[in-house]
């Protein structure tokens, strides 16, 4: 299986700061424009998208073939698709709505063969079909990534214990999953948002897992303060506002 020069496991076992973004339209054009730009991973969303697992496939295909990480949002923390995805050459999932320990070590126990987890094994794009399963098992073992988003305040509550499951590399707070579970749906200078906020990175902090967040406006400042603050995986915004943001701001500085 082929491997970055510098993998994004060893970055977030390290706390290097690693930078990627979100895929929630299906061309393989956007995905290779996003690799080639230079971002360390792509998120292919298969939770708020009509992006397919055939579609899916493909995208994983062209960002590993440009050279980022690519990553797949699942729709849920469910075992069947993480098999699907990860055997399609996927280097590692984001799962969503992980609340719990339990719901934490559900996930990695889908992603790895035993004895470390309970997926089943098969040949596909990730295994090279075949020939592949051996170098794939050794990848497998030690570069797989798995991601936990922290988007309920049951979750930041439960976040110690999250963070402590064996084969949990980092999570990525959902600003707006979070807020609204306060009630605050998009209100992130709410008070009850803030506190929450604090005590996730409290604790985050002070864990090895990396630190992340998704910076969905694409606002460079943001993205800056957000690593000077320390977090250390970050989703810079979506295709779908990039695309959204530079037409709209283009048309506004022309007079008309």
């Amino acid at each position: 299986m082929k491997t970055n020069k510098v993998t994004l496991k060893s970055k977030l076992k390290k706390q290097q700061t690693t930078i990627g973004s979100w895929i929630t339209l299906a061309h393989p054009a956007i995905a290779e424009i996003m690799a080639n730009a230079g971002f360390d991973w792509l998120a292919v969303d298969l939770e708020h998208s009509a992006i397919g697992i055939r579609e899916a496939v493909n995208l994983i295909r062209v960002i590993d073939l440009c050279g980022a990480a690519p990553l797949v949002r699942l729709s849920s923390n469910d075992s069947v698709q993480i098999k699907r995805v990860m055997d399609a050459g996927a280097h590692g999932v984001i799962v969503p709505m992980v609340n719990s320990a339990g719901d934490a070590e559900k996930a990695v126990d889908a992603v790895y063969y035993p004895p470390i987890g309970r997926r089943g094994v098969g040949l596909a794009r990730a295994q090279g079909y075949g020939p592949g399963f051996a170098q794939y098992l050794n990848w497998l073992t030690h570069e797989a990534v798995v991601i936990v988003q922290i988007e309920h305040i049951e979750a930041a509550n439960n976040l110690e214990g999250i963070l402590a499951v064996e084969g949990v590399d980092g999570f990525i707070v959902g600003p707006y999953d979070l807020s609204a579970s306060l009630g605050v749906a998009g209100q992130f200078d709410h008070p009850l948002m803030k506190k929450a906020m604090e005590q996730i990175e409290k604790i985050g902090g002070g864990s090895d897992k990396a630190l992340g967040i998704h910076v969905v406006e694409p606002q460079p400042d943001e993205l800056k303060t957000k690593i000077e603050q320390g977090y250390r995986f970050l989703a810079y915004s979506v295709d779908i506002r990039m695309l959204d943001y530079v037409c709209r701001s283009g048309l506004a500085s022309v007079p008309l």
